[in-house]
């Protein structure tokens, strides 16, 4: 009686070994695909979403530069 039957066959571990490689690499390359396509929505939503304001440099800062224009 052997208590861990797995441990005979030594010809699978290899198969195994690279089964879970595979199955690892596929899942991240699912990861970063999902990760693009995400980012890729998330700019044409801001891209379609633009106001009038947003075409101009510095539409919007609260901060005035004093020295803008001063030609040092």
């Amino acid at each position: 009686m052997s208590v861990l039957p797995a441990l005979r066959c030594k010809g699978d571990e290899s198969r195994i070994a690279l089964r879970v490689l595979g199955w690892t690499s596929a899942a991240v390359g699912i990861a970063a695909l999902g990760l693009y396509v995400g980012w890729e929505l998330r700019v044409r939503y801001k891209f379609n979403r633009r106001t009038p304001s947003d075409f101009f440099s510095h539409a919007g800062d609260e901060v005035q530069t004093t020295d803008y224009g001063m030609g040092i």
